[in-house]
């Protein structure tokens, strides 16, 4: 029987290639067509983009909520539709504004620690949000004016480096060039936090406008761009299957873990819900949880499942070893 790759890919995404190249290109590099992401990168971005191969791409509906690291360079001084420098030059503030910013970075500072913690955020106007049952970008990109509601994100961390000077650049398309104040900065967020929206708001709050000029997704929740495999590999078509990562090891670091033993699990793949044993808890001691990963006596992934009064319910179930699926490569 042939064996279709099952795990979880990590790559470190190429600046131009939207989160669709990726799939594609991983679709080549892992010889299957089933491959998913969870959670997309915008083109001008890179980093960590993490992708399900398999029966794993069942796991990516329960990545897509981790919490998300990023490095970022903001722009302060110029806005523009997109909220980055791929969009059109909306407003460019005096340059006496930005000279005064600059010589006072109390000021940024405080206007940072105001985005910090619970917050509202509009979205960007050019995402893939639906209005009215059209995308976001299709709206603006048609020449209308679109303004999304504000809704709830967590910023966890937002440290920037101490500001530097002004400088002057050139503006796509101009000849003059265009006093500016780029700040390095670190954001640890929720999912659906939007960072492009970010440097919006801190620009605005400013009184200078603000947009990104580099964006770099540094980690998905436990996961790092230090361990993902390089663009350029998926680029050269390099076959990547020794590069997946088991799915029970993915979710055991997700989710509590409850170990099985052999009737259990088959009366789990079986749609059964087996009462624990007397006194079999989940690995970390707890009694309920509502999503623990069932680890099977094969060390395999049985499924996600909900605990709860010594009962179990499958949420998400995964294929037998013996329906065809080959195991990941990677063991961690």
């Amino acid at each position: 029987m042939e064996h279709a790759p099952n795990g979880i890919l990590l790559v470190d995404k190429a600046e131009d290639w939207t989160s669709h190249d990726v799939v594609a290109k991983a679709r080549r590099s892992l010889g299957t067509k089933k491959v998913g992401h969870a959670g997309t990168l915008d083109p001008m971005a890179t980093g960590l983009l993490v992708l399900g191969a398999g029966p794993s791409t069942r796991l990516l509906t329960h990545l897509v909520g981790l919490d998300k690291t990023y490095t970022t360079t903001i722009r302060l001084g110029v806005s523009t539709v997109s909220d980055d420098r791929t969009g059109a030059v909306l407003d460019i503030a005096p340059p006496s504004a930005v000279a005064e910013l600059a010589a006072d970075p109390s000021r940024i500072f405080d206007a940072v620690r105001a985005l910090t913690g619970d917050i509202e955020q509009a979205p960007s106007a050019v995402s893939a949000i639906k209005v009215a049952g059209r995308r976001a970008y299709d709206r603006v990109r048609a020449g209308e004016q679109v303004e999304l509601k504000k809704r709830p994100v967590s910023v966890y961390e937002f440290e920037i480096e101490d500001p530097g000077t002004v400088e002057a650049v050139h503006l796509s398309g101009g000849e003059t060039p265009i006093p500016v104040l780029d700040i390095d900065a670190t954001v640890r967020c929720s999912s659906g936090t939007y960072i492009r929206a970010l440097a919006r708001d801190l620009g605005e709050a400013l009184g200078v406008g603000g947009h990104l000029v580099a964006l770099r997704r540094t980690e998905v929740g436990p996961f790092s761009v230090d361990d993902a495999v390089a663009g350029e590999r998926l680029a050269a078509g390099e076959a990547l299957i020794d590069e997946l990562h088991a799915p029970s090891k993915i979710a055991s670091s997700l989710f509590p873990v409850l170990v099985l033993d052999e009737q259990q699990q088959i009366d789990l793949r079986h749609g059964k819900r087996p009462h624990l044993r007397e006194g079999q808890t989940l690995c970390d001691g707890a009694v309920d949880a509502k999503l623990a990963a069932a680890i099977g006596p094969d060390g395999g992934l049985t499924g996600l499942i909900e605990v709860k009064a010594g009962r179990t319910r499958v949420v998400t179930n995964f294929p037998s070893p013996e329906s065809g699926v080959a195991l990941a490569g990677r063991d961690s």
